[in-house]
């Protein structure tokens, strides 16, 4: 059964940084693609930035620049270095894995990020 568990989140002021960190169990973490997906209160779900099996990166024009992106595959996680909050980041935040073969989709059960003063 695959797991994925957030921790990270929490209240910051803006201009402030967090790490988000998720760790996967159950599966073979390095033959999926990894990611950060948001979801504001009204807001459909978002991609905030993903990285491939081959370590290649993309990241939403919203959070570029301040936001990195990082795999770790011996142990098994994925994190979400965040610089320069902003109050528009203010959102849950969810890990996420895709097996762009087996189409394999699995999701974390998120962390709330809250960028106010």
């Amino acid at each position: 059964q695959v797991q994925l568990v957030e921790s990270g989140g929490g209240l910051v002021q803006p201009g402030g940084s967090l790490r988000l960190s998720c760790a996967a169990s159950g599966t073979i973490f390095s033959m999926y693609f990894a990611g950060w997906y948001r979801q504001a209160p009204g807001n459909q779900r978002e991609l905030v930035a993903r990285i491939t099996v081959k370590g290649e990166f993309e990241l939403a024009d919203s959070v570029k620049g301040r936001f990195t992106i990082a795999r770790d595959n011996a142990k098994n996680t994925v994190s979400l270095h965040m610089n320069s909050l902003k109050p528009e980041d203010t959102a849950v935040y969810y890990c996420n894995l895709q097996n762009r073969l087996t189409m394999a989709n699995y999701w974390g059960q998120g962390t709330q990020v809250t960028v106010s003063s």
